[in-house]
């Protein structure tokens, strides 16, 4: 077929990006890391908020519906909420500015004691920058799930999480493989019976 060598190739560099960051152990610590930082948010009563745009919203808002909805069984929800719902967005983008949209969500709605998950893969997003920065004012904890070279985003953060990959496709795609691989795990630890 004529398209064969080019989903051969689609796939081979997928797997190399997985690959890559499956042997770097400091991948696998942040990884961890995250899910503790998770934990910790659920178990003492906060929420996960999440932000991102383009492909990277549409993470963000797969991040939360998993822990609202349901995973793989029927389990009690977790607080999580994607920031940026369409009325907000116009209203605070036309009032403020677009770099203000999550920001000015998360002050509304953030606690101390809440985790923001922040999705970027050039690192460099101002409105995901914009809200880690009222995070910080608050008392969130801030993780950033990034790309490249993690660009300004990755030391602001508490937790960053570079997949070491250049284009937004195959970034993209070890972020939901990472959002999954977290909500797996911190439901293996809330709610065990689902996993026998």
């Amino acid at each position: 077929m004529a398209f064969t060598k080019t989903w051969r190739q689609c796939l081979n560099d997928a797997q190399a990006t997985l690959t890559k960051f499956l042997s770097d152990p400091n991948q696998i610590e942040a990884c961890s890391k995250f899910t503790e930082m998770l934990l910790g948010t659920f178990r003492s009563g906060g929420n996960a908020f999440s932000c991102g745009n383009g492909g990277s919203h549409c993470d963000a808002m797969h991040f939360a519906e998993e822990f609202t909805g349901k995973y793989r069984k029927d389990r009690k929800p977790l607080g999580a909420l994607a920031l940026g719902d369409q009325s907000h967005t116009t209203c605070v983008g036309n009032d403020y500015g677009f770099e203000y949209i999550f920001a000015r969500q998360l002050e509304g709605l953030g606690r101390n004691g809440d985790l923001l998950l922040g999705i970027s893969t050039s690192g460099n997003s101002g409105n995901v920058i914009r809200a880690v920065e009222s995070a910080k004012k608050i008392g969130i904890k801030t993780v950033a799930l990034l790309g490249r070279d993690g660009g300004n985003l990755k030391d602001m953060v508490d937790l960053a999480i570079v997949v070491p990959a250049q284009t937004s496709d195959r970034i993209q795609e070890m972020h939901i493989k990472i959002i999954h691989t977290v909500i797996e795990t911190v439901e293996r630890e809330l709610f065990p019976q689902n996993y026998k």
